[in-house]
């Protein structure tokens, strides 16, 4: 039974993968689940953890597949760079040329000064002096 009313529901809803008003103005995702707090929506932790495990398992895998050396590094340059393709997008990591030369040549203290001097640190400073200390080794 549950398996029909899924099926039924999928049609009823159709789906929408990016959020969306509903018919009443209220915030929306997926296959009609209302996000919108103003009417006590929310993304159930559950969902979020899934979709965090999802997000960071396919980014790691795009990050390697452009540059496979990345495996090669110690594991808190890979945690770095794994955090960095998490909010910027492997493009948008790919972006941090110099940083990423000076990894490939092993030089971690000219990365971490790279990594700290662009934009995305002026944006996230607080986040940026933790992945440029986990390229350091810190």
């Amino acid at each position: 039974m549950l398996a029909q009313l899924i099926d039924d529901l999928k049609l009823d809803e159709g789906w929408r993968a990016s959020v969306y008003q509903d018919s009443e103005g209220y915030w929306t995702v997926g296959y009609g689940f209302m996000v919108d707090a103003r009417r006590g929506g929310e993304l159930p932790r559950e969902v979020g953890e899934y979709w965090l495990k999802h997000a960071v398992e396919a980014r790691w895998k795009a990050l390697v597949a452009r540059l496979p050396w990345v495996e090669d590094q110690p594991v808190e340059v890979q945690l770095a760079l794994g955090n960095l393709a998490y909010q910027l997008g492997v493009e948008g990591l790919c972006g941090f040329k110099r940083m990423l030369a000076a990894l490939e040549a092993g030089d971690r203290e000219t990365a971490a000064k790279e990594a700290l001097d662009s934009k995305w640190a002026k944006q996230t400073p607080a986040r940026a002096q933790r992945v440029s200390a986990s390229i350091l080794g810190g």
